[in-house]
């Protein structure tokens, strides 16, 4: 066995309805503090989400400070001025509650509320000094799996983004509570959920870092998204789809934040990035062409996940892996969700600009199981289109 190290939350507590005594739960672990920031989006504050989590925090005399302006794809200013806000609070812990863009913002402010380091001197993989603040994160879409990496991702220009990744941000408590995931409109639900499938395939298929807990957890990751997908779109209120999706969005996020993805992300970020694409969507449109491209090279990997989703009960390796490619294309031709680029206003003349942006994501591409030049990526864009 190859040596490898393995890092996860040190905590994660799943419970339905858990939102609702959200203070009791912080009081059990943080009895001396009083100051609290929450971290979420203005949909969620105004639509009354999170009004029975902040009823709990106020029963158990949290003294909470709502910062709601956290948008899609944040960018750098709405990192630095949420921090102001909770420095200005003098907030004692962070709770991030929300999609993936409130629960990265949150990791950001429980460093830059604690250190001296500017945000600026973090981009990157291991360069976070610390220390932070106390942390918990709490997902409402099945997806990102933010609640247990290590990666924050931030917009630092009108098109690009950066990562910043280090053991540091994992939070202190990882909270999963499916009620929090009802009602989910089907695009949303297929779109994240779709974006913690490519989660799953992608630390399975990773050709750094892959190790058996990586793999294990992709392998019951995949298994969970895939049967529960359709059932969690057609039926919001589906209690036991939510649950099994939410589980397996976060244990996807377990896998990649050990075995890191790879080409569907490279070239997903830039469709974000120039197009304001969700970053769920941007995945589902390139999942299918770079499954293909990367398909001779991990075909036996291909193969085993079939046998995962229960897709190709016979065959060889090369036959199963067509089978999984076929059935991942059938599951998002059957949520609805566009297809193709054209369908979020790209054409021919962009791709050339996409092809160059999807380089500059070397993190991410050396992890890829083939090797992916700009000509590739150029291909995989005009198929997609």
């Amino acid at each position: 066995m190859n040596p490898f190290s393995f890092n996860t939350v040190p905590s994660l507590v799943v419970e339905y309805g858990a939102a609702r005594r959200l203070g009791a739960l912080l009081r059990e672990r943080h009895r001396d503090f009083t100051r609290l920031v929450l971290v979420t989006d203005r949909f969620l504050n105004q639509s009354g989400l999170i009004a029975p989590a902040l009823d709990s925090l106020a029963a158990h005399g949290w003294q909470t400070t709502v910062i709601d302006d956290v948008i899609a794809d944040p960018p750098d200013h709405v990192v630095l001025d949420a921090t102001a806000r909770a420095k200005a609070s003098g907030a004692e812990i962070v709770v991030g509650l929300g999609g993936g863009s409130s629960m990265d913002v949150a990791k950001l402010i429980a460093v830059l509320c604690a250190s001296a380091q500017p945000l600026t001197k973090m981009y990157g993989v291991g360069n976070v000094i610390g220390p932070r603040l106390p942390l918990v994160l709490m997902p409402t879409t099945a997806g990102t799996g933010s609640e247990v990496t290590a990666i924050s991702i931030v917009t630092t220009g009108e098109t690009t983004k950066s990562g910043v990744v280090s053991p540091i941000l994992y939070p202190d408590l990882a909270l999963l509570d499916a009620e929090l995931t009802l009602g989910l409109p089907a695009q949303a639900t297929a779109a994240t959920g779709i974006d913690a499938m490519v989660h799953a395939i992608e630390a399975y298929t990773s050709a750094r870092l892959k190790n058996p807990l990586s793999d294990m957890l992709a392998k019951e990751a995949l298994r969970l998204l895939y049967a529960n997908l359709l059932p969690a779109c057609r039926d919001g209120q589906d209690r036991v789809a939510r649950e099994a999706m939410l589980l397996g969005a976060t244990l996807a996020g377990q896998a990649f934040s050990n075995a890191p993805v790879a080409a569907v992300h490279a070239l997903a970020y830039p469709l974000g990035g120039h197009f304001h694409v969700p970053h769920g969507l941007s995945n589902a449109l390139v999942l299918m062409h770079v499954l293909r491209f990367n398909a001779s090279a991990a075909t036996r990997l291909y193969a085993e996940l079939a046998d995962v989703i229960g897709c190709a009960p016979g065959g060889d390796d090369e036959a199963k892996t067509e089978a999984f490619v076929a059935a991942m294309e059938a599951l998002v031709v059957e949520t609805g969700i566009p297809r193709t680029l054209r369908e979020v206003g790209v054409n021919e003349s962009h791709l050339p600009m996409l092809a160059s942006d999807a380089m500059k994501q070397q993190r991410l591409l050396i992890n890829n199981p083939r090797e992916m030049t700009e000509a590739f990526a150029l291909e995989i864009y005009r198929a997609a289109l």
